[in-house]
């Protein structure tokens, strides 16, 4: 009885681990209401917010009015795209912040970069992370993270999906014990 009890904690610890990054992904809509635009200060729209592993970032804009490049340090400081990349261009672009690390985007259309300002610059950090031993990002840099919520136009993505797609499997695995 006692190793069936220990299996089932153990089988349900395992799940959680398993599912808990993909309920706690946050999608980000870059610039909240504004979107992605020109004259935006979206240094001040990353202060405040951490950036996970998993994490979205949304560009909306106006389709054929801007685009997003993502861009190395170098790129973003110039405010030039690598050579042959090819920009997001929907107007409606979703970015997985897949990795841990320094993220650089760009509006490639005219001068928006370097007379709008509308790039972007953040670090991601693995779940596993704590904020301290996040790496520690070039110049521009943003100030610290001041509060882990996300603004109000983010969102905690499948959260009551995961949680419930968690407890039906516990629940099918615990009685097939």
């Amino acid at each position: 009885m006692a190793n069936s009890s220990r299996l089932q904690l153990f089988i349900i610890l395992a799940i959680v681990v398993i599912f808990i990054p993909s309920i706690s992904a946050i999608e980000y809509i870059v610039g909240d209401e504004s979107g992605w635009t020109v004259n935006l200060d979206y240094q001040a729209w990353a202060t405040g917010k951490e950036f996970h592993v998993g994490d979205k970032l949304i560009f909306k804009y106006p389709q054929g009015v801007h685009n997003v490049f993502k861009v190395d340090g170098g790129g973003f400081r110039q405010c030039t795209a690598p050579a042959g990349a090819e920009p997001l261009s929907s107007g409606n672009d979703t970015i997985t912040l897949a990795t841990p690390g320094r993220k650089w985007y760009i509006c490639g259309v005219a001068q928006h970069c370097e007379v709008g300002k509308q790039k972007l610059f953040i670090t991601v950090i693995d779940q596993v992370l704590s904020p301290a031993s996040s790496p520690s990002p070039s110049q521009p840099q943003p100030p610290p993270p001041s509060q882990n919520q996300p603004s109000g136009a983010s969102t905690i993505t499948s959260a009551a999906s995961g949680f419930g797609l968690m407890l039906l499997i516990s629940t099918g695995v615990l009685g097939l014990l």
